[in-house]
């Protein structure tokens, strides 16, 4: 623990102490600070302060991104809970059934994803009839013959051409 020449536990932390205890660069506690993630506060020397709490929301933060959840979701989970004391363990409870389940969303969609590349051969849209990734159940024959996609991108490009000088 970080303590005062006097032996006494910081309260407060420097940009500085938090990224190295946190093992993040400053300018990603920046980034978290910018985007509502976590709160700091300028003192009288108008340095940026953080409360001792705010190592465990980083925590939190840094186990939620790696395992995909989106920083705006992330904010969105910690917005609720207050910045003034560190989070407990039913705090965590919370947000970890919350996550677990849209990570298992996430796992499912990806198995099938997954299971569904054997079919594939590569554009899919100019060599199947139904590719269940670019054209499951074969909406674009609806549109017409051949390469749709490529021909939708092509004339999308042209009129970007022609409408911007």
């Amino acid at each position: 623990m970080t303590k005062t020449p006097d032996e006494r536990i910081q309260l407060e932390l420097s940009v500085g102490d938090v990224a190295r205890r946190s093992g993040l660069a400053v300018s990603t506690l920046h980034f978290y600070e910018d985007k509502g993630l976590i709160q700091s506060y300028r003192n009288r020397g108008n340095q940026r302060r953080y409360p001792r709490s705010v190592l465990r929301r980083v925590a939190i933060i840094k186990v939620a991104q790696k395992t995909g959840v989106p920083l705006a979701e992330i904010r969105d989970a910690l917005s609720v809970l207050p910045h003034d004391r560190p989070l407990t363990a039913q705090d965590w409870r919370k947000l970890s059934e919350t996550w677990k389940r849209q990570l298992d969303e996430r796992i499912a969609s990806l198995t099938a994803l997954r299971d569904q590349l054997t079919g594939c051969i590569g554009c899919g849209c100019l060599s199947m009839q139904d590719c269940p990734l670019r054209n499951p159940h074969d909406v674009l024959g609806e549109k017409g013959e051949g390469p749709i996609l490529l021909e939708e991108e092509k004339t999308s490009r042209t009129l970007k051409e022609i409408v911007t000088p």
